[in-house]
């Protein structure tokens, strides 16, 4: 992921560096011994804090600065340049900060500050107990939330996986391609949630949700009781009705464990088929060319993701896809699955050692179905991200909230998005009443071409496009009746960001 961006160099010190060489606003990257760190000016101050995101480590220098804050150009987390804190998802780690002084008109770093426990803020009475129906992203952001605020109340995760929450997004990317190590995917280690007194309940499901006696029960019969309860159940792989697709070599991919089956059977496979033209389908097309392996794309689209991005976008990733090997076979569907032999509804056949499945989710609402919350094609949620019962909360895939941006009643099953419902609805669990209003955001990879989106646009009359999708280096613009609803970005990431603090700043108006 790192090596598909570029980083701007600076000099070998940020030391006596005369403050008129930085401009009000400026940024600058140099070391100060063995690390390096960023300088940042806003009007008479300047900051000094560490040069790559927590994230996924890209180049602060070429963020964007927006008031005390500076945001990652790869996958737009937010940092408090005051304090180094993680604002936004998808950074939760915090930036090491190095006190600044200023004299005769220069700017010397002096030492790295010691870390001090965020600032808690005043919410009311705290509840004693709060439970975390989830293990993804929604249900690790709000854990993490919890804790980082102080909250010194009891927290249960329960979770229906084997394995503690993971940095999904890579399961389809650089981990199944084989360049990212295991030690990557958890998103914290196992101690991480024994040293923060989370009761993390893997592999346990919850069978029902009784609003009333403010209970979960669980399929074994246990209860666990709540005053705060946040649904982050997140979605699940559309299953094929397709004859044959019950065998052990379809898979599809939402899990850890769904990711190293997959990587298993690759190791000794030369022909994969993957249904469906979708980010995880093509994700997953990517990662298999990346490990040798021959791969055809059955799906039923004219175009790879022309429903999202558009046409010209669709043409440019198909183009991009074949380049590196890939065989589509498009407006077609699998018929059925029957040993190594796949037949098509347009009256081919196919030959495939292993077929991986990535024909869509959908929200897993049951439990809020039979707790009689609300719903609207997911979880219907205030902008507090509050449920229509009291207590209950829901974050992530599930959950339709309303949009201040567009308007409209959104539910979208994004990894960053999930993340940051996750903290908001920590903080309104904790009394502090924030509204939900950040503008939705994903990234996709395929092999070293990233996609930005900012925004969200179901429908569009018009696109328009900067630069040259073809070159690899453009700005799309989805607009409805002249307004901009989303932009999507190849290698623009600046330019991505700006989109990003302008619709921020519309909706605030």
């Amino acid at each position: 992921m790192a090596g598909s961006h570029s980083k701007a160099n600076g000099p070998d010190l940020v030391q006596g560096i005369a403050i008129a060489d930085l401009e009000d606003g400026g940024k600058l990257v140099g070391h100060c011994g063995d690390e390096q760190v960023l300088l940042v000016r806003r009007g008479s101050e300047v900051f000094a804090v560490s040069a790559t995101c927590t994230h996924y480590g890209g180049p602060l220098v070429d963020g964007l600065v927006a008031e005390d804050t500076v945001r990652c150009p790869w996958h737009h987390a937010c940092f408090d340049l005051r304090t180094g804190e993680a604002l936004r998802a998808p950074a939760f780690s915090p930036l090491a900060c190095w006190s600044v002084e200023q004299r005769e008109g220069k700017i010397f770093v002096v030492e790295k500050r010691k870390r001090t426990a965020p600032v808690v803020r005043d919410g009311g009475a705290a509840p004693e107990r709060i439970v975390i129906v989830g293990g993804g992203a929604a249900g690790f952001a709000a854990v993490e939330t919890l804790r980082r605020e102080q909250y010194q109340g009891s927290i249960t995760m329960i979770s229906d996986d084997q394995a503690p929450p993971v940095d999904r997004p890579n399961l389809s990317k650089d981990y199944l391609a084989g360049r990212a190590p295991q030690d990557w995917i958890p998103l914290r280690g196992e101690k991480y949630y024994s040293k923060n007194n989370i009761d993390l309940r893997l592999d346990t499901k919850a069978d029902r949700i009784d609003p009333r006696s403010r209970e979960v029960v669980l399929s074994d019969g246990s209860t666990i009781s709540y005053e705060r309860l946040l649904l982050a159940t997140g979605a699940e792989p559309v299953r094929l009705a397709t004859p044959g697709a019950e065998q052990s070599f379809v898979h599809t991919l939402r899990s850890f464990a769904d990711c190293k089956a997959i990587i298993e059977r690759a190791a000794n496979a030369r022909r994969c088929a993957v249904l469906g033209a979708s980010f995880i389908g093509l994700e997953v097309a990517a990662a298999l060319r990346s490990r040798g392996i021959d791969v055809h794309v059955v799906a039923p689209d004219r175009r790879p993701m022309e429903r999202v991005l558009g046409p010209r976008m669709g043409d440019f990733i198909r183009a991009l896809h074949e380049e590196k090997g890939v065989v589509f076979h498009l407006e077609a569907t699998a018929a059925s699955i029957g040993g190594n032999k796949m037949k098509l509804s347009s009256g081919g056949t196919l030959m495939a050692d292993f077929v991986v499945a990535g024909v869509g989710v959908r929200p897993r609402i049951g439990l809020a179905e039979k707790a009689g919350l609300k719903l609207n094609r997911g979880v219907a949620v205030n902008a507090f991200l509050e449920t229509s019962a009291p207590g209950i909360f829901a974050a992530g895939d599930i959950a339709r909230w309303p949009d201040p941006h567009s308007g409209e009643n959104l539910r979208v099953e994004h990894w960053v998005v999930a993340e940051r419902q996750g903290r908001t609805a920590a903080l309104n669990m904790l009394g502090h009443r924030e509204r939900f209003a950040a503008v939705p955001f994903f990234w996709s990879q395929h092999y070293d071409v990233p996609i930005n989106y900012v925004g969200h646009a179901e429908r569009w009359d018009e696109i328009s496009v900067d630069g040259d999708v073809a070159a690899r280096d453009c700005l799309l613009r989805f607009k409805r009746e002249g307004r901009t609803l989303a932009v999507a970005s190849i290698f623009r990431d600046l330019e991505s960001l700006q989109a990003e603090l302008e619709m921020e700043r519309q909706t605030a108006s």
